[in-house]
């Protein structure tokens, strides 16, 4: 799995104003991040994949895999709060071209960590593709503790973990009791360069639609330990990335993508737009 460290961008899905899939915008997408990523994330959070069918999702993932000059590893977004249905599911999934699944932890119904253990366990049976765990607290109302993290890291199939809960003391948890394989990814940019220094392998980004070069480069700084070379990019891109999560992902970094002229900004209800202030805001920051 050495393919999954560095950089993955989770992708977003460009839209034309009417909610239609935006395929030009997509391929400007590809070929402005395949520069400097090590692997793309289809259908997160990111690319909007709670109000896409899944028709338009299996399009998407065709578009990718067809326009992958680099051969790019490619990981799919496969998560939910329904064991039974995922795995229904898995079962007439067709997983050619695909590397591993990012499977994000039950949301709204609140499992124990024992349910959440379970749920993953279940999963990581019936998986034809190793797992990447993903816990994002902020958005399934629960966090998956280091503890349940590194009972499910035992498993063949669970390869390792986008951790975006915010606590480093938890990140320290994971990265000093986890079998060395394991592959501890930052899904929080600014969280990078400390979770790195800890034993993290990566980042899953959304930043990087717009700057994967930048974040690239940030990255291969600090596997090389030199720390303040890649804070002076972290710092550059720290008001940049407050500005990308203000009004709520992935309106932000759709506006920034606009900017750049690589896609539209349209997102789908109950997401707006960014606002006119940001949208200044936004512009501003761009410039400088």
């Amino acid at each position: 799995m050495n393919r999954l460290k560095g950089l993955g961008v989770a992708l977003v899905t460009p839209m034309h104003e009417d909610g239609s899939i935006d395929f030009v915008g997509l391929k400007n997408l590809l070929v402005h991040t395949q520069k400097g990523v090590n692997y793309w994330v289809v259908m997160g959070t990111t690319g909007e994949n709670a109000t896409l069918s899944k028709d338009e999702k299996l399009s998407i993932l065709d578009f990718v895999l067809a326009n992958n000059p680099k051969k790019l590893p490619v990981v799919w977004g496969w998560g939910g709060n329904n064991t039974k249905q995922l795995i229904e599911d898995i079962k007439t999934f067709d997983c050619s071209g695909i590397t591993a699944f990012l499977s994000v932890s039950p949301y709204y119904n609140k499992p124990s960590q024992e349910g959440i253990y379970q749920h993953y366990k279940a999963l990581a049976k019936a998986s034809p593709l190793p797992i990447i765990l993903y816990n994002v607290p902020s958005r399934t109302g629960s966090n998956m503790t280091a503890e349940t993290t590194l009972r499910l890291a035992q498993d063949s199939n669970i390869i390792g973990i986008k951790e975006a809960s915010s606590d480093i003391t938890q990140c320290m948890d994971i990265a000093a009791g986890k079998p060395d394989d394991f592959l501890l990814i930052s899904g929080d940019d600014v969280a990078t360069i400390p979770l790195m220094a800890m034993g993290g392998v990566g980042l899953i980004s959304v930043l990087a639609n717009a700057f994967a070069q930048e974040y690239s480069e940030m990255i291969t700084l600090v596997a090389k330990n030199e720390y303040p070379s890649a804070q002076k990019i972290a710092f550059k891109l720290q008001k940049t990335f407050h500005l990308a999560f203000e009004e709520g992902n992935p309106a932000g970094i759709k506006e920034m993508l606009k900017n750049l002229g690589i896609c539209k900004p349209f997102v789908r209800l109950p997401l707006v737009q960014a606002s006119e202030n940001l949208k200044q805001k936004i512009q501003l920051s761009l410039t400088k």
